[in-house]
Order: structure tokens, then C-alpha cells, then sequence
């Protein structure tokens, strides 16, 4: 059974580059647009990875993971985190928040495919 992965990005280009990209490599893909939908979809297609933009307009990423983790449904699903803004500390407040892996934009695939391979050899 394909492993299934939420893709939390509002950039339309991204969010369908993530998409093929993880298709095309043999996942299951759900994707969402808005931060406020998150955790709403989340617990119904029940993803064994979530890529998570992190600026996200109306509600941080940041806030979303934290949430994420306090789910008890949701918070085994470890969280890729995406994002542009890739200033002095923030992977460091990114994984606090309990992301398991950190890529900063633009992404290239092959570091991106791998980080999703880690993620699910972990």
C-alpha cells in the first residue's frame, strides 16, 4: 500500500511541484492549501508524512505543527518543513515545534526525495 503524504504549501506552483514530484515517485498525495484546513484533513486522510509550508497566510506553520503534535491522532506523523524564509535560528525554532526534517526554499528535488525517504527509513 502506497504511504500517503498531506501537502500543506499555498503556493499553487509548489504545491503542485511537491505533488508530482512525490506522485511520480509512488505516493499517495493530499493537498491543502488553506492552514486553517490542516488539521481537519489531516485526521481524515490520515498521512504517514506531512510537508508543511511554513509562511502560510492566516495561520503559521510553525502553529500548525505545534498543533499537530498535541493531536494524539496526528502527532506520531512526522513533518517535513518547507519554507522560504530561511533566516538566523529558524530551523532551530522549526524543529522545536517538532518538525523531523527542514528544507529551505527554493527545493531541489533530489534533496527533497530524500529527505522523504528518510523520513519514512526512520
Amino acid at each position: 500500500m502506497p504511504k500517503r503524504v498531506l501537502v500543506v504549501e499555498d503556493n499553487d506552483l509548489n504545491r503542485k511541484l511537491f505533488c508530482d514530484i512525490l506522485k511520480a515517485n509512488g505516493f499517495t498525495v493530499e493537498p491543502v492549501a488553506d492552514g486553517g484546513d490542516v488539521l481537519g484533513v489531516a485526521r481524515s486522510f490520515s498521512p504517514d508524512l506531512i510537508i508543511m509550508d511554513i509562511h502560510l497566510p492566516h495561520v503559521s506553520g510553525l502553529d500548525l505543527i505545534t498543533a499537530l503534535k498535541k493531536d494524539q491522532a496526528l502527532s506520531h506523523v512526522p513533518v517535513l518543513a518547507v519554507t522560504a524564509y530561511a533566516g538566523k535560528g529558524d530551523e532551530e525554532r522549526i524543529r522545536d515545534a517538532g518538525a523531523a526534517e527542514y528544507l529551505s526554499k527554493p527545493v531541489s528535488i533530489r534533496p527533497f526525495i530524500a529527505s522523504v525517504e528518510r523520513l519514512f527509513a526512520a
